[in-house]
């Protein structure tokens, strides 16, 4: 591993940044990693807020609309206002706005909205002439096969993508396919056997109301047998000794029994027997049921858990229910188990870092130190919660290999210069956030990689925080491992004199708050969720109200939490208090924090006295259960972003504040240890002891 003293990074960065010895010792703030200056764009026009609030009520009339004509978001002020009059919108006024913007992102998101309101006029000849082939709505592309044939254009093409579009999916489609796919059925080009293609899709989605609808066309006998098998779905019981014995009715059964079981784990494991015995399941029918009834049993941690996982079939077993078996173990304590079911893992989830510690970890109880301190090497390679916890074990620094962009700031400029972007950024900073995403969305379609990431950097020099953790790493469907690595980039560190004032306050680490918003809201003082939890720490109303009495503050109402210092106040209260309730243990904290107080008492209640890592493990909820392995996770970077050096994991998850701190090392590769390491500097003035 490559380590950097104190002196070298402090004499690098007063080289670099032209500060004083005495000023480096007067301000025990960490230098930030070395950047570029921040690109800021200019900020929309303070009347567009207004203007965008109006044209969405009811529409602005075109002399409005032209006062705005120079501003970069004139397009989408007029998008804003024409898409409130597309009932009665003349085509000529939607077809030239359409015409104006092709191929831009305002004209995408204009032109599937003014195709549907002609569809609905039966303006068909000027939908055909607005199609565009790389439309993928299976609505609109139900319209154009209507409009085709009120054009009198049905072709061999036009029966093929019918039928493409009736296999597309065993979920119920819009209702403009109804007519396309009552013509097909009218030419007798839905044939009985498509029908059951559908009709399978259907069972395999679970879906009795499409499989009903499907049996409508087909013969009577077999509607009926159809219909009955829809039935089954809705009620399953034992009553099927006068079905067939085909591959359908297995699959119908073992797929509704499986359904069952997610409810009725009980129930279906009952029934299991005889509707084996009647359609001669094989295996895949028989683990299909079992799995599920494993699955739902296990993730309650019923009595019947070990039992029931043992009679799935190696075969019906998926990476899920693999780690529900571990988890299984793990709740009875029987490590020779856990390890057992680890082995069992295919090679890429076995080699996880979560199962690599969970390995050692196994090992470990079990008395074998020798195996569990080779796994615990191996994990603690990974910057990450189950890394950082086996760098603990072994007592060593944490894995960290931080990666700066080192293109030109004549290159960032050329990215903040670009049209879209400048939308993009106007846009965000009007909480139009959809709309901005989608010019996010062109702009990196004419980028290159390196220009993405300098993206992200001018995004964040505008407030837009996000973009560093859904704009790297995995971007439409492609992965650029390295790019984890650009920690300042995917860690932002925003409002820090607020953060830091609000821990000091409250008791806590500065670096847990940080890493709450990190996971909260991505620094997003706007934030809004599905719950009305808001602002940056996504406080709930009723959350922040009662906080406030206590802290005797005044109450400014919901939309108070929209401001990043009044969200800050109360979020770091409100774990405080959390702290306070449950015997200031961090890691049970961060649970409750997602998950509220009922389910947080009912896994303490059931592991009072687990270790932290095995309680996080066996939390019941997937999503709590990594939302506090990422938490803590996140932590530890923003201690390295905020101090240079980090509180040892195991000693934050029990809510130790004052222990001893560690450093971060770039781990060689394997291939590559006699090569010389890369030279990373950390970003603070507490760097790391050469060996």
């Amino acid at each position: 591993m490559h380590k950097f003293t104190s002196a070298m990074v402090a004499i690098l960065a007063m080289a670099l940044c032209g500060v004083t010895a005495a000023a480096q010792t007067a301000n025990p703030r960490p230098s930030p990693l070395l950047q570029r200056s921040p690109i800021r764009i200019a900020a929309p026009d303070p009347a567009l807020k207004a203007a965008f609030d109006a044209a969405s009520r009811g529409g602005l009339n075109d002399l409005a609309l032209a006062g705005f004509s120079s501003q970069p978001l004139a397009a989408w002020l007029e998008y804003a206002s024409l898409r409130k009059q597309l009932d009665s919108l003349p085509l000529v006024r939607g077809n030239a706005f359409l015409a104006a913007h092709k191929g831009e992102a305002v004209g995408d998101a204009f032109r599937n909205e003014w195709l549907n309101a002609i569809a609905k006029r039966n303006e068909w000849p000027t939908f055909l002439n607005l199609w565009d082939a790389s439309i993928d709505d299976a609505g609109l592309r139900c319209q154009r096969l209507t409009a085709l044939a009120a054009s009198n254009r049905i072709d061999k093409t036009w029966t093929n993508d019918a039928q493409a579009l009736w296999r597309s999916s065993g979920k119920s489609l819009p209702g403009s396919c109804d007519a396309p796919f009552a013509l097909l059925a009218a030419r007798g080009e839905l044939s009985d056997a498509l029908r059951w293609q559908r009709f399978d899709l259907a069972v395999s989605d679970a879906q009795p109301a499409v499989m009903r609808s499907i049996a409508r066309g087909l013969p009577a006998a077999d509607a009926a047998q159809a219909n009955t098998y829809a039935a089954f779905f809705d009620k399953p019981d034992a009553a099927l000794d006068t079905w067939p014995k085909t591959p359908r009715s297995r699959l119908v059964a073992s797929m509704a029994l499986a359904r069952l079981a997610k409810s009725a784990p009980d129930r279906a494991e009952a029934l299991l027997p005889s509707a084996a015995k009647a359609l001669a399941f094989g295996e895949p029918d028989n683990g299909r049921v079992l799995a599920q009834i494993a699955l739902w049993t296990v993730a309650s941690y019923l009595p019947e858990s070990a039992r029931r996982l043992a009679a799935v079939p190696e075969s019906a077993f998926d990476d899920n229910l693999r780690e529900w078996r571990v988890r299984e173990a793990l709740t009875r304590s029987d490590w020779p188990a856990a390890l057992a079911a680890i082995r069992k893992m295919p090679d890429a989830q076995r080699n996880d870092s979560r199962w690599l510690y969970f390995a050692a970890r196994t090992s470990e109880l079990g008395g074998d130190s020798a195996s569990a301190k080779a796994l615990y090497a191996q994990a603690a390679r990974k910057t990450d919660f189950y890394g950082f916890l086996a760098a603990d074990r072994l007592n060593q620094p944490y894995a960290l290999c931080p990666w700066q962009l080192d293109a030109s700031a004549a290159a960032k400029a050329i990215v903040a210069r670009s049209p879209a972007m400048v939308r993009a950024l106007q846009l965000y900073m009007l909480d139009r956030k959809g709309w901005a995403v989608r010019e996010w969305n062109d702009a990196l379609s004419g980028f290159t990689d390196e220009q993405r990431r300098l993206a992200v950097e001018v995004a964040q020099d505008n407030g837009w925080f996000d973009r560093g953790v859904f704009a790297l790493v995995n971007v439409g469907g492609k992965r650029y491992p390295d790019e984890q690595r650009l920690y300042q980039l995917r860690f932002p560190l925003h409002h820090e004199a607020s953060i830091r004032r609000e821990a000091t306050r409250n008791h806590l680490d500065p670096a847990w708050v940080a890493a709450e918003i990190r996971a909260e809201s991505v620094f997003d003082s706007n934030a809004r969720s599905a719950a009305d939890a808001r602002g940056l720490m996504q406080v709930l109303p009723g959350t922040g109200a009662s906080v406030a009495a206590k802290l005797g503050q005044a109450w400014g109402g919901g939309d108070s939490l929209f401001d990043a210092d009044t969200n800050i106040t109360l979020g770091s209260a409100y774990l405080r208090q959390l702290m306070d309730r449950y015997g200031g243990k961090p890691y049970q904290v961060i649970a409750g924090y997602n998950a509220g107080p009922a389910p947080l008492n009912r896994w303490v209640s059931q592991r009072p006295d687990f270790d932290p890592d095995l309680w996080i493990e066996t939390i019941g909820y997937k999503e709590t259960r990594e939302y506090v392995a990422r938490v803590l996770s996140f932590s530890t970077v923003y201690d390295w972003r905020l101090n240079g050096d980090a509180l040892r994991l195991s000693d934050r998850l029990l809510g130790i504040t004052t222990g001893p701190r560690k450093g971060f090392e770039c781990p060689v590769p394997d291939a590559v240890k006699t090569a010389a390491p890369p030279a990373v500097a950390p970003p603070a003035n507490k760097p790391q002891k050469r060996r």
